[in-house]
């Protein structure tokens, strides 16, 4: 049974009162715990906001193989090439003011995160940008990516097999793929064209219309703002190239490390996502569990994550992720006022979810995968495996308990 619990006692888990009350909390491997009386939370309120959650929880089967083939897998090309795991039980964290407030359900169990993904790819871009690696996200991504060696095993059949295969990848090459910029793979708004590991782009949420598929004109990068996993696997394929290292070890290295994070988290890509990179071989990851993969990872581990963003990119004394690019990450997409840099969803006009403020955002993915944060209340909120349509019932009865007083 869900229950707000304080933590599981003994000293480690006694509240640690800040030196100076004026700044902020940051966990170190032990996260300490206040009970929500000490956060001045209502305990009954906060314990209905867990109940409505779990409550809530997604109509989904558990299984998500089979939930995938109920799901993606119906649309053309939709079959998996990542790994897929069954999920656990609804599951969540909250964090006030620094300070876990309450939990339930198995916040170590490290299940799919899906593209939740994306939030920790836009940061890789941006520690990028920041090293100067990317002069500006409004270049051409084309002037960063050189030809691109696939991964072909030797041919143990006829090797005429493979007269008319592309020994290289260039993906950004047509006259539309070279006009496209970082910020318009960020904001999803590239109408990049092409195949990328055996997913075409028009394969991902197509239009009603099959005619129209192959056939439609390209709208001009920026203009148009589509949700689209390949073309955010290409993103993840380019900022590759840049690092020329595996995306996940810069991440571990560079925010899930100094962030404290646990050494269970996974980031998976494809079974023919790989690539030579000066003459290593590399898998290039995935933004999200679309057709499987992606990132794998623990409650706890998402609750920092989101207490980074909430802290403008700060942890303790270092600047982790720029200020410039937490606000870059927050500002509105023209086309799509409510998403950001993938994958920050923002609340600027209220219609997302009307009980939260203005200035909340959440990095979010299917499941639902949430990380709610909101700094008018010092709050980060992890909400695993909760029905999309419950989610503005759950915040409003969250906000409650935060402002009973």
């Amino acid at each position: 049974m869900a229950s707000c619990r304080p933590g599981l006692g003994g000293p480690a888990d006694q509240p640690e009162r800040d030196a100076n009350p004026g700044s902020a909390y940051y966990p170190d491997t032990t996260w300490q715990h206040r009970t929500p009386s000490e956060s001045d939370v209502s305990p009954d309120l906060l314990q209905e906001a867990i109940d409505f959650a779990v409550a809530g929880e997604t109509k989904a089967p558990r299984d998500l193989v089979m939930n995938h083939y109920q799901t993606f897998g119906r649309e053309p090309f939709g079959y998996a090439i990542g790994p897929i795991k069954e999920r656990g039980d609804p599951t969540g964290i909250i964090i006030h003011k620094g300070y876990i407030v309450t939990e339930w359900g198995d916040p170590l169990r490290v299940d799919m995160t899906h593209s939740v993904t994306k939030s920790f790819l836009s940061s890789v871009v941006g520690l990028a940008v920041e090293r100067g690696m990317i002069k500006s996200v409004d270049d051409a991504v084309r002037d960063y990516v050189a030809p691109i060696q696939l991964y072909a095993p030797p041919s143990t059949t006829n090797k005429s097999d493979r007269l008319n295969t592309p020994d290289l990848l260039l993906p950004f090459e047509s006259p539309h793929n070279r006009t496209v910029t970082w910020d318009n793979l960020l904001r999803q708004t590239s109408d990049w064209d092409g195949t990328l590991w055996g997913k075409p782009d028009w394969v991902d949420r197509p239009d009603e219309n099959p005619a129209e598929w192959t056939t439609r004109p390209r709208s001009k990068p920026g203009t148009v703002y589509k949700y689209n996993d390949t073309r955010t696997n290409v993103l993840a394929l380019a900022t590759l190239n840049v690092w020329r290292r595996p995306l996940p070890q810069v991440l571990k290295e560079n925010i899930m490390d100094p962030i404290g994070a646990s050494n269970t988290w996974r980031w998976f890509g494809y079974e023919n996502s790989w690539v030579v990179l000066d003459g290593s071989l590399m898998q290039s990851v995935t933004g999200g569990g679309h057709w499987g993969g992606g990132m794998y990872i623990n409650a706890y581990d998402m609750a920092r994550f989101g207490y980074l963003t909430l802290r403008h990119g700060k942890w303790k004394d270092r600047q982790l992720l720029s200020e410039k690019w937490i606000d870059q990450a927050r500002t509105p997409t023209k086309p799509e006022p409510i998403y950001g840099y993938m994958n920050w969803f923002l609340n600027t006009d209220g219609k997302r979810w009307p009980s939260a403020p203005a200035t909340a955002f959440a990095h979010s993915g299917n499941g639902t995968n949430m990380v709610y944060v909101d700094p008018e209340h010092d709050l980060v909120a992890v909400v695993r495996w909760i029905d999309p349509e419950a989610i503005d019932g759950f915040l409003k009865r969250l906000l409650a308990a935060i402002d009973h007083g």
